[in-house]
């Protein structure tokens, strides 16, 4: 079966940085487009970063420029760089697939940007 574990969430100030990864296992990572959500209190999960067939990386506008995603195939991983944190990037990060119904969601990593 899927398993989508992310870790590297952590308490951080705000202009600071941090590197989360996502370990998969179950499926053959390389041939799926992945992607980054979040869920902050009290609102909906949302998709901040994706690769799309590779190579391709699309970015919500709110983290376009401060966020980067990246993917190691070889270990069935992806990271999401985060620069530049903001309070309002507070919120529990999940991994998942985009472009087709999502796997059993993790348990995701907290971030939380607070001085």
């Amino acid at each position: 079966q899927v398993q989508l574990v992310e870790s590297g969430g952590d308490l951080v100030q705000p202009g600071g940085s941090l590197r989360l990864s996502c370990a998969t296992s179950g499926i053959i990572f390389s041939i799926y487009d992945m992607g980054w959500y979040r869920q902050a209190p009290g609102k909906q999960r949302e998709l901040v970063a994706a690769i799309i067939s590779s190579s391709d990386r699309i970015y919500a506008d709110s983290v376009k420029g401060r966020f980067t995603i990246s993917r190691d195939n070889a270990k069935n991983a992806m990271y999401l760089e985060m620069n530049s944190l903001k309070p309002e990037d507070t919120a529990v990060y999940y991994c998942n697939a985009v472009r087709r119904s999502p796997w059993s969601w993790g348990k995701g990593t907290l971030v939380t940007v607070s001085s």
